[in-house]
């Protein structure tokens, strides 16, 4: 064997001392599962293997969760704006709505006063009237109502 060859396999045997020398791996080829693998190397070479390999799909699948994580809640921030901003367009809306309503009912009690007004006014002018021809002793003459004319016909009949 050449010199740079039995250089490389000092440091490899000592790189597998200091793995074997580890208190990690001592207690884990302590136990069953290690004495078992210790005992079937092939079956220890293929969990080997499938670790490996499957180390590429696995950390692709967790950048995708963390990916879709990340869009969830960039996703649920911008739904959350546009159901606030679709809210917000239909509370203005409705407040257009009470206004218009509060403008009309406005309208419409302000014309029911302003006509009351103008009833009780007249009601109440033509009572002072009334009240004035009864002092000065002259009576308004009424004049026969429909009713009245009614009965009389049936009377002459």
């Amino acid at each position: 064997m050449s010199k740079e060859m039995q250089e490389l396999q000092k440091q490899w045997h000592s790189m597998v001392q200091s793995i074997h020398s580890n208190s990690n791996v001592v207690a884990f080829m302590n136990s069953r599962v290690g004495q078992y693998l210790d005992d079937h190397p092939f079956v220890a070479l293929s969990l080997l293997m499938f670790i490996a390999v499957s180390a590429i799909p696995v950390a692709f699948f967790l950048i995708f969760v963390v990916t879709t994580a990340i869009m969830a809640c960039i996703s649920v921030i911008v739904m959350e704006g546009v159901v606030i901003a679709i809210g917000g367009i239909a509370l203005l809306c409705v407040l257009c709505g009470l206004g218009a309503l509060s403008l009309g009912v406005s309208g419409v009690l302000s014309v029911c006063y302003v006509v009351l007004s103008a009833l009780v006014n007249y009601w109440y002018a033509s009572r002072g009237q009334i009240r004035e021809q009864e002092v000065n002793g002259s009576f308004p003459q009424k004049s026969p109502s429909v009713l009245d004319l009614s009965a009389n016909n049936g009377k002459n009949e």
